[in-house]
């Protein structure tokens, strides 16, 4: 079974930064696609951005390009996620996200295990 636990999040001013750390158990990380999510009050949880297990490959929702960074270190089995120039609109639940066991060194995979999330809240 794998474990995701998020840490990092917090209240912060229009403008600030915040890191965001995702750390694996149960399973090495090294070999797997992992994601981060967010879910604002009342919508849906949505797509944040993804890392490949060797790093070469991101992937980022268009309203955070150029604003956040993923990355991880499979030594650590952590998965971060580094917010710069926040907005009130990225307020909301983030989550870390990795793909079942089957789908080791895999992009066509949905992801089966989420951490419980971390709050992050962004004031005007």
């Amino acid at each position: 079974q794998v474990l995701l636990v998020e840490s990092g999040g917090g209240l912060v001013q229009a403008g600030g930064s915040l890191s965001l750390s995702c750390v694996s158990s149960g399973r090495p990380i090294s070999s797997y696609f992992m994601g981060w999510y967010r879910q604002a009050p009342g919508k849906e949880r949505e797509f944040v951005a993804a890392i490949s297990w060797s790093s070469d490959y991101t992937n980022y929702e268009d309203s955070v390009k150029g604003r956040f960074t993923i990355s991880r270190d499979n030594a650590k089995n952590s998965v971060y996620l580094q917010m710069n120039n926040l907005s009130p609109e990225d307020t909301g639940v983030y989550y870390c996200a990795a793909p079942p066991d089957s789908c080791s060194y895999s992009t066509e995979c949905e992801y089966e295990f989420w951490g419980q999330g971390t709050q992050v809240t962004v004031s005007s």
